[in-house]
């Protein structure tokens, strides 16, 4: 450090170099002590953070003692000033050898606002932080950059003076319990490069004011309670590239104005209220950046605009579960770069347009549940189409189509109530098939052994059709079947097959079996048997299986739902059955069970569906919930049954 002064006698001189020696030791000994001792206003608000949690699993407030906060574990310091500057204790945790999920439990206190030199608040992902945002933030954190409160249990409304924090990028709130309006006070902040506000309560309006963010890169409020209209002057924020409101009540129409936002790439309005027409584009050259349109679960009406085939840059386009109507637009086909199209749930009709072949790179297309009556064959060209959606359109093919076979990378094909006749076609065997839905359809034959060699298969749905013999032996080939629905068909004999499957593996992959409302006879006694303990879903009712239920379904401990209803089982009801403690429903009437209700089943404390009548049970009921929580029709038609809610037993 260098001094200039000037001199009026040697007694001054003296005096003054004695003073500047004394500041230099001072600033030394003040750089020297930052870090070792913590300024009163920041070591107030951090003890004050600290009392207000009750427990951290991360353990790193325990370790917050003395003075020197600067060295505490998520605090760091200006090397300057010593002043704390950023408070980072996110609940996700990276170590050498994997990420910790940690969690807090309290409330955030409001002499957070103490630590005025804070740059960055990073409270996300803690799960259970209560409290609000303090009212006074805007007038004592001047310096906040950052603001991260996402995944916690705060709650109460953003507070106007947040407008004040003039240097504030990034504001991510989502998933709490924020509530009330927008404040105005948001499109005062010139330098917000994010705004996440989705997953919470808040609403009212989205205010005028956010259109002054003129260099607003992400701005997401879904999963909001929002209503109102989106005010038009949202298309003046020409640098934002995201738009998410999402998951709102907004209502009214979409603003034209949209189609100003030269730079968006990301616009997602999905699951909201909206209606009208689709506004955007009007013309070629809007939007030319536009990657992703989500407008799918509104009220939209009129028809898909040809002009959205001027958004020559568009990869991904929801509209599904609208009221759109008339023809799919064949300039849908000038969409290069599109991967996927949802159109379902709509009103939409006519024939898939010739063009649509020329969508080369498109991956996923649904068109489910509309009124479209036919596809061209020159769709074989899809070259990269994986998943194929048509169900309960009204194409009435006399067969799934041929072409079909000429489309090598398919794997996921959904063609239910489609009017499909005849027999399943044997090309679809040299297919690499995952998920197979041919149900609600005109089926005939048997189901093909060569669907063994199907290696991949992970969901196969025949239901509701006529096909007619037994399950062939090759389906316990089917390693990585997960979902198995036969149900409503003319199948007969055994079903032990099924139930094979699970023993080819350890803990087996089926989850979900339906063979309900078929002619099958035999079998029962191989549930449980084999390593099937993965099942969660078990339907084998309106059948006329015989025998007696092995105790070996006790090995079934993930099973929530269970319906062997409408058959002609017997003998006494195993007491295993009480093992399966994940039980939500249970429905064992129409049958010949026999004895006593087991006492074990008052172990099934998750237990909110029971149907144990029109069967020949005998003595009292077993005392206790949940038994005693259903009504006397679960346990009706036993003439030998008593005790509650049936009449008291005899003595």
């Amino acid at each position: 450090m260098r001094a200039s002064f000037i001199c009026v006698n040697k007694m001054g001189c003296r005096l003054l170099w004695i003073i500047v020696a004394f500041t230099l030791i001072s600033m030394g000994e003040s750089k020297k002590s930052t870090g070792e001792s913590c300024h009163p206003d920041d070591l107030m608000g951090l003890i004050s953070f600290k009392a207000g949690i009750r427990i951290d699993t991360s353990g790193r407030l325990e370790r917050w003692v003395g003075r020197s906060c600067c060295k505490w574990e998520g605090i760091s310091c200006d090397n300057t000033t010593g002043r704390v500057t950023q408070l980072l204790l996110p609940g996700f945790i990276s170590t050498d050898v994997s990420i910790l999920q940690t969690q807090m439990k309290g409330s955030l206190s409001p002499k957070i606002t103490l630590l005025t030199s804070l740059q960055v608040i990073d409270l996300s992902e803690l799960s259970f932080i209560t409290g609000n945002i303090p009212t006074s933030i805007g007038f004592h954190l001047p310096n906040l950059r950052k603001l991260y409160l996402l995944r916690n249990k705060l709650s109460g409304p953003i507070p106007e003076s947040i407008g004040k924090l003039s240097k504030l990028e990034e504001i991510i709130l989502s998933e709490n319990r924020f509530s009330g309006s927008l404040p105005l006070s948001l499109g005062n902040l010139k330098n917000l490069n994010r705004l996440l506000l989705d997953s919470n309560q808040f609403s009212g309006a989205i205010p005028d004011s956010l259109v002054n963010l003129t260099i607003l890169v992400v701005l997401d409020l879904h999963h909001n309670y929002l209503n109102g209209h989106m005010p038009a002057k949202i298309g003046e924020l020409q640098v934002l590239e995201q738009l998410d409101l999402s998951e709102n009540l907004l209502s009214g129409k979409i603003p034209v104005s949209l189609t100003n936002i030269t730079t968006v790439q990301d616009i997602d309005l999905s699951n909201n209220s909206l209606e009208g027409e689709i506004p955007f584009p009007s013309c070629s050259g809007q939007m030319p950046f536009l990657r992703f349109l989500a407008l799918h679960h509104n009220h939209l009406t009129g028809r898909i605009p040809p002009a959205l085939g001027y958004l020559v840059s568009l990869q991904r386009l929801y509209l599904e579960n609208n009221k759109l109507n008339g023809p799919i637009p064949s300039s849908l086909g000038n969409l290069s770069d599109l991967r996927e199209l949802y159109l379902s749930g709509n009103r939409l009709s006519g024939l898939i347009p010739i063009a649509f072949s020329r969508l080369s790179q498109l991956i996923n297309l649904n068109l489910s549940n509309n009124l479209i009556r036919g596809l061209p064959h020159e769709m074989s060209s899809l070259q990269n189409l994986q998943t194929l959606t048509l169900s309960f359109n009204p194409l009435n093919f006399s067969s799934i189509p041929k072409w079909m076979a000429e489309l090598p990378s398919i794997s996921q094909i959904y063609m239910a109530g489609c009017g499909l006749q005849g027999e399943i076609p044997e090309f679809l065997q040299r297919k690499p098939i995952q998920e197979l839905d041919l149900s609600a359809n005109h089926l005939t034959g048997s189901i093909p052994s060569w669907l063994g060699g199907l290696s991949q298969l992970y969901l196969l749905n025949l239901s509701k059709n006529a096909l007619v013999s037994e399950i062939p032996d090759s389906i316990t080939r089917l390693h990585e079947l997960g979902v198995l629905d036969l149900h409503s068909n003319k199948l007969t004999g055994s079903i032990i097959e099924v139930f094979k499957m699970g023993s080819i593996l350890p803990g087996g992959s089926l989850r979900y079996i339906d063979l309900s409302h078929n002619s099958f006879s035999s079998g029962i006694e191989q549930i449980g048997a084999g390593e099937q303990h993965g099942i969660e879903f078990l339907n084998l009712s309106h059948n006329f299986l015989k025998g007696r239920l092995p105790t070996s379904i006790g090995r079934l401990e993930l099973m929530r739902s269970l319906d062997l209803s409408h058959n002609e089982l017997g003998f006494n009801l195993p007491e295993s059955l009480g093992n399966v403690k994940s039980l939500e429903r249970l429905k064992l009437e129409k049958n010949r069970f026999t004895g006593k209700i087991p006492d074990g089943y008052l172990m099934l404390r998750k237990l909110k569906e029971l149907d144990l009548s029109d069967n020949l049970l005998v003595g009292q009921i077993p005392n206790g919930k949940p038994l005693d929580d259903f009504p006397r029709s679960s346990y009706s038609g036993n003439r030998a049954l008593c005790g509650r809610p049936l009449a008291p037993c005899k003595p």
